[in-house]
């Protein structure tokens, strides 16, 4: 069984998405519809902008949940996903693949979501760091002995867990890590402690926005971050959305869990080879691909 799964932030870059407006009717149209709805030629930054210019929180999503989603309407029918899985951010892109929510919908949320993100961002400083080489629960135990806000934000792959919180607790956290035998511990260059109690503010905002969209039971299960296991259920897939602004991705436990499902193979649908390299790490046994205009 295929399994698609969809990037988060930090898989931008410039040009992105500019192979898909020149070679592709339907992308072309997503596009220009995308600038009308976000009140600004989104299309140009990701076609011709800087790194700089993507890396603002407010850009990024929309960015990315553009790419990866105007990809796959792109294959039409040929995506017939059987269950779907996304990257904090990805989780809009695969609800829009797997028909619960309308493209335009999906924007307007992510738009929004970025936006009271980036918000949160300046009202409550803090960052992120990766930890290698180190059991997941002895990093969680280093980040409730640190004062302050210090969570396990993203457990991407075994080996390979993400924290957020608050500026000086991380530089601590890290501190002590690399102590006890993490072979890295890195403060990441992001705007603010993403999947952290930090960004409590933004889930009102988005919140309200989720209660007035339109939402389906969804053709296939969608894996999500909150705690790795299937969702069809329109009300529980909202909630979930909501909750996971301030609770860690659990990435590892999602894909395992598709696997234990009947996941043979994964399909990344977005920029970037992120997500495959986590699969691969995850589960080496596993074959893992890009989806591209040319093939599947």
């Amino acid at each position: 069984m295929k399994a698609y799964i969809f990037p988060g932030q930090g898989a931008q870059y410039p040009g992105m998405g500019k192979d898909l407006f020149e070679k592709s009717k339907t992308a072309y149209e997503l596009f220009n519809i995308a600038n009308e709805i976000l009140g600004f030629k989104i299309s140009d930054i990701m076609f011709n902008g800087s790194a700089e210019d993507l890396k603002q929180t407010s850009v990024t999503q929309p960015a990315i949940f553009l790419h990866s989603v105007i990809l796959a309407i792109s294959k039409g029918n040929e995506i017939s996903p059987k269950m779907v899985a996304g990257h904090s951010l990805g989780e809009f892109s695969a609800l829009v693949v797997n028909k619960s929510i309308s493209f335009e919908d999906g924007l307007k949320l992510v738009s929004i979501r970025a936006n009271a993100m980036q918000k949160a961002c300046e009202n409550n400083p803090g960052t992120m760091a990766a930890v290698l080489a180190l059991d997941d629960d002895i990093v969680e135990n280093v980040c409730k002995e640190i004062n302050g806000i210090v969570v396990a934000a993203n457990y991407n792959c075994p080996g390979q867990l993400v924290i957020s919180g608050e500026l000086k607790s991380i530089e601590s956290a890290c501190e002590k890590l690399k102590q006890i035998g993490a072979r890295r511990a890195l403060v990441l260059p992001v705007g603010g402690a993403f999947h952290s109690p930090l960004m409590e503010e933004a889930k009102k905002e988005l919140e309200d926005a989720i209660s007035k969209t339109v939402f389906s039971n969804p053709i296939c299960p969608i894996y999500q971050n909150v705690n790795g296991l299937p969702f069809s259920s329109e009300n529980e897939i909202k909630e979930n959305l909501i909750s996971q602004l301030t609770s860690p991705v659990r990435w590892t436990q999602s894909i395992n869990k598709m696997i234990k499902d009947g996941a043979i193979e994964f399909i990344e649908v977005g920029p970037g080879k992120v997500l495959q390299g986590l699969v691969k790490k995850i589960n080496r046994d596993i074959a893992s691909s890009s989806l591209n205009l040319e093939n599947e």
